[in-house]
């Protein structure tokens, strides 16, 4: 127990490292509570990329995800700390992790040579084992062909073959791709 200024008892703050802890592979930990914890102190940014490379794959998953939903609300308070997305993350064996990285990357604008490489983990992705890691590289490499045009070919033709395909969540997210407006 601490005792405030004010002389109001409180609860030690836990680390974010604690609250992405715990748990099992379906389970988001207190991720919640760190992104409220966060939200009150964008400093701690920074604290959140680190623990994307801990050695708990499952710590380091969260904090891709929790610096993803982050991205989404709050672009510039992730922006210092993008390229986690495309470092060893990109490369993992770990379909979690991989689906973290593909859903962020067309959230950011990237140098020239950070482009390539966004465009190249999410070609790559594109015929990944795991259905949703092909999903949501595919919506993210359609996401950037609005402003690389020379995208657009690969893009129809993975639609394509995600249209004609036996899995539901691909024709799924072919479907979600066409209602957005592409061609």
């Amino acid at each position: 127990m601490h005792v405030k200024r004010d002389g109001t008892r409180s609860m030690p703050r836990q680390s974010i490292r604690e609250l992405l802890s715990g748990g099992d592979r379906r389970s988001i930990a207190q991720s919640n509570r760190a992104r409220t914890m966060i939200e009150r102190n964008p400093s701690l940014v920074g604290e959140l990329a680190a623990h994307t490379r801990d050695e708990d794959w499952l710590v380091g998953q969260r904090a891709l995800d929790l610096l993803e939903k982050l991205a989404r609300d709050h672009p510039e308070w992730v922006e210092a700390h993008k390229t986690v997305f495309v470092g060893g993350a990109a490369e993992s064996d770990r379909w979690e992790v991989r689906l973290q990285v593909v859903r962020a990357l067309p959230l950011f604008r990237w140098t020239p040579t950070q482009q390539r490489r966004v465009e190249a983990i999410l070609l790559e992705n594109l015929t990944f084992p795991q259905t949703f890691v092909r999903a949501w590289a595919l919506d993210s490499l359609a996401t950037l062909a609005q402003r690389r045009p020379r995208l657009r070919p690969i893009v129809e033709q993975h639609l394509r073959a995600f249209e004609r395909s036996s899995s539901k969540a691909l024709q799924a997210r072919a479907r979600n791709i066409r209602a957005r407006g592409f061609p």
